[in-house]
């Protein structure tokens, strides 16, 4: 191709005659007259629902109003005007277990955490049913090793609508299942799934394993601790209280509750009795914030008080001594651990003992004068059961 050379001064005179681009007019015509087609759409007629669809929607309508929202609350004091407020220490699901105002959740759902580490149940908890309305309630009964709460929550007897009881002991891999719960403060909400395991064994906060769990692939996230988990025929069979996660991630898809059975087991028992109480080894502790104000120590139990004529006297555990005016005289015992697990906690010591309730003979791991020594008590000579006081920890 040959292309001509054309003299400078013509090109502004053939730029001038080139027509410039513009919008064309068609476009905004187009626009106008398609706006007064403006209307709604005609709504295509549904589906009919499948019979597990009907099935799912009827069991989540029956169960909600048995389904609530459970706030902690802790008080604090206002360093500024030295005024007590009320806390909100975190949030979880509970379920409305019998007729007399008695709701079912999970320990660590009213415990309050520092750190990462569960350190005392809150003072206060409110309970909000499926109505919205709020009322007060007071936490009954509680059990480390099980990771169970009870509480009465104080609202008209005719507002509760217990679950059906079911069974565990009877599940199968691969049958469907509902959960219900409150995941991130959203109240009442559902999710599907099945059954992908049974037996599984899950770690509580305490140094204490839960078995004969569920596993489940019904979505399960923060908040939906201490809701139910249904089958079918809408009857509870568990409790929801952990999932499996990685670092940095919520649910991956594996949940794990409570078995019912275990539910229908421990929680009368707490009901009747606010604790499952050991038989009691003879000796008191002190309490975890108190020695660590004192002593410095956070880890172990600190021996106070060893009563006479009991395991633990005739075992040779030594309490702290103190003069008249109370100034430590010599350090006590301390008690690292039991039957061979840790006891770091007074928590986690609770937590064996419901868990390996001491009979025969029980080994404690004790810090005296710098060295870890065996205690060995023999339980075989104790009186029974007697009462165990939570703050300082009656043993």
């Amino acid at each position: 191709m040959i292309r001509l050379a054309l003299p400078a001064l013509l090109l502004p005179i053939l730029a001038a005659q080139t027509p410039s681009k513009t919008v064309p007019p068609t476009e905004d015509a187009t626009i106008q007259r398609f706006r007064a087609h403006a209307k709604p759409r005609a709504v295509a007629p549904p589906a009919p629902l499948s019979p597990e669809e009907r099935n799912t929607i009827r069991r989540f309508k029956e169960a909600k109003s048995s389904v609530v929202f459970v706030s902690a609350i802790l008080k604090g004091q206002d360093p500024k005007t030295q005024d007590v407020q009320k806390i909100a220490t975190g949030s979880g699901t509970g379920f409305v277990w019998d007729e007399w105002g008695h709701i079912v959740t999970n320990h660590h759902v009213i415990s309050a955490e520092i750190g990462g580490k569960l350190v005392k149940d809150v003072e206060e908890v409110e309970i909000t049913l499926s109505d919205g309305k709020t009322y007060k309630g007071r936490v009954i009964g509680t059990s480390f090793a099980y990771d169970i709460a009870v509480i009465q929550v104080f609202a008209p007897l005719e507002s509760m609508r217990p679950i059906p009881i079911g069974r565990s002991s009877n599940l199968q891999v691969g049958q469907s299942v509902l959960a219900i719960g409150n995941p991130f403060g959203l109240d009442h909400s559902l999710t599907r799934g099945i059954i992908s395991a049974l037996g599984r064994e899950i770690a509580t906060g305490y140094g204490t394993w839960i078995v004969n769990s569920i596993q489940t692939d019904a979505a399960i996230n923060p908040g939906n601790s201490g809701g139910p988990l249904l089958d079918n025929g809408g009857r509870l069979i568990g409790m929801n209280t952990a999932i499996a996660a990685t670092r940095g991630e919520g649910s991956v898809g594996v949940g794990f509750a409570l078995p019912v059975d275990t539910l229908n087991q421990v929680v009368p028992r707490l009901i009747a009795k606010e604790r499952l109480v050991p038989p009691s080894m003879g000796f008191t502790t002190m309490g975890p914030y108190e020695a660590q104000q004192a002593f410095g120590i956070n880890r172990g139990l600190v021996v106070t008080v060893v009563d006479p004529d009991t395991p633990a006297a005739r075992a040779g555990l030594k309490p702290l001594e103190v003069d008249e005016a109370g100034r430590l005289k010599a350090m006590g015992d301390i008690i690292l651990g039991y039957q061979g697990a840790k006891t770091e906690s007074a928590g986690q010591f609770l937590a064996l003992l419901e868990w390996m309730p001491p009979q025969g003979q029980v080994v404690l791991d004790v810090l005296r004068n710098g060295q870890i020594i065996q205690v060995v008590l023999d339980m075989s000579k104790t009186k029974g059961e007697e009462k165990t006081k939570a703050q300082p920890t009656s043993i």
